[in-house]
């Protein structure tokens, strides 16, 4: 199973990006899919997740401006960011809980996508 994440890159304060992330592979179901981020010398933490039944949650740091959806049909979950600040910027990474057949659930992580927001 691979997570291809993408859709990261320069943006000014308060401009929007939307990132993707797609699962590829030998998978029988996903559970949850989160977003996570990692900025400079700190460490990494969760932005926002989202179960199979679409149950949303976020942390603190995205309420309000990001939205976390996904496409059960396609694999993917998406990550709309808006008004962003120069406080989110880092790289993003997409997890999922994979099923690879029906008693194997596995934790899988995308590569990671750099958001920049420039004051």
């Amino acid at each position: 199973v691979q997570l291809q994440a993408s859709g990261g890159g320069l943006v000014q304060a308060g401009g929007s990006l939307r990132l993707s992330c797609a699962a590829s592979g030998t998978i029988f179901r996903i559970n949850d899919m989160e977003w996570y981020r990692q900025a400079p010398g700190k460490e990494r933490e969760l932005v926002a997740g989202i179960t199979s039944g679409g149950f949303r949650n976020y942390e603190d740091s995205g309420k309000g401006r990001f939205t976390i959806s996904r496409d059960n049909a396609k694999n993917t979950v998406y990550l709309q960011m808006n008004s962003l600040k120069p406080e989110d910027t880092a790289v993003y990474y997409c997890s999922a809980e994979v099923m690879t057949g029906p008693q194997y659930e596995y934790t899988y992580w995308g590569q990671g996508t750099l958001v920049t927001v420039s004051s």
